[in-house]
């Protein structure tokens, strides 16, 4: 029986890696090839474990690149392409927009194209509940499926873009796809420039903690292994062309989430320092998942359990975290710029 083949775009970034391992672990049975250009964020440290498995392959590319794309997908013929590579922060999209509609927008584009030339299954593509812009601190409001698309970031706004695109491929080129859109997700891996593991690698250091304004603002956190198991869900049972939002039901404002951490960890609060708010910060974001829920899915961890194993992890993982802080991750990436655009082979 042939192997079906699956490729991971982003699949050294947070939420892509703990992808590829969900997959690589839950089916032998699919080579899954994991795509990354390894910039900044980008991290293979966490494939030790899996890197000698014979379903696991890894190539350096970047999805821009539309003759190495396209190459590559007319060499392996993938059925599947779940699309998580993106630039994320919404921070570097303020300072920085070009790469973001760079990467987002023409990536998505490159990857949709290569797709439809040699005919794949199904595209699932990885997006944002940022797109849907928004809310107020109703608690009985909710983005569904049909929100409007409203972004306010230039982050936000290159995802809604791509999401755009992947939905013309369907009804242009009747593309199979499926859009998936989640809230905030933590747990292993996180990169640290982003909220929780920010604020455990400074309390940890005795450091002060940033937040933004007065610390209102409200997300909804989705452990990352639940998205995984939600993405898996779409991939395989997922209606064609329908969007499927994926929440967590955790909905926390930010000064909660340091709060808590700071206390799991024993640490004096007086560590937290307002700082002036974001530009364009969005008051709340909240996601309904009943339609994802209707197909299967629910999640395993409320945020209390889960910010426990995720402190937890990053307590027993100093060494991974402290040397993308100490700037000995960037000696990695030069050593490891020398990754060829060819498919690693065991």
């Amino acid at each position: 029986m042939t192997k079906k083949k699956i490729l991971v775009t982003g699949g050294a970034g947070f939420i892509g890696g703990n992808f590829v391992q969900y997959m690589v672990g839950k089916y032998p049975g699919y080579d899954v090839y994991n795509l990354d250009v390894l910039t900044y964020a980008g991290d293979l440290t966490k494939h030790g474990d899996i890197e000698k498995n014979e379903n696991y392959y890894f190539v350096k590319a970047d999805i821009i690149d539309y003759d190495v794309i396209l190459a590559l997908f007319e060499k392996e013929k993938f059925d599947y392409v779940v699309h998580f590579a993106a630039e994320s922060h919404v921070d570097r999209s303020i300072t920085d927009p070009a790469v973001f509609v760079s990467t987002n927008v023409l990536g998505t584009q490159v990857l949709l194209d290569a797709a439809r030339q040699v005919g794949i299954t199904k595209f699932v593509h990885i997006s944002t509940d940022e797109v849907y812009g928004e809310l107020d601190f109703d608690p009985t409001t909710f983005f569904t499926e049909e929100t409007p698309l409203q972004p306010h970031s230039p982050y936000s706004a290159s995802k809604a873009s791509s999401d755009f695109l992947v939905q013309a491929y369907h009804h242009t080129y009747g593309m199979p796809i499926n859009i998936t859109r989640c809230s905030n997700n933590y747990g292993p891996y996180h990169f640290p420039e982003k909220l929780i593991p920010l604020t455990i690698s400074r309390a940890v250091n005795e450091e002060k903690v940033p937040i933004y304004g007065d610390g209102r603002n409200i997300r909804d956190w989705l452990h990352v292994f639940d998205h995984c198991v939600a993405i898996d869900l779409v991939l395989h049972e997922g209606v064609n062309g329908e969007v499927y939002n994926v929440g967590g039901h955790n909905e926390q404002t930010n000064l909660e989430v340091v709060k808590t951490i700071i206390n799991t960890l024993g640490k004096s609060e007086e560590l937290i320092e307002f700082v002036a708010d974001r530009l364009g910060h969005d008051k709340r974001y909240a996601i309904d998942a009943t339609k994802l829920e209707q197909l299967g899915w629910q999640p395993m961890y409320n945020f209390e359990t889960g910010i426990a194993q995720t402190i937890q992890w990053y307590l027993e993982n100093k060494e991974w975290w402290g040397q993308i802080i100490s700037g000995e991750y960037q000696k990695y990436l030069e050593i490891n710029s020398s990754y060829s655009s060819e498919v690693i082979s065991k």
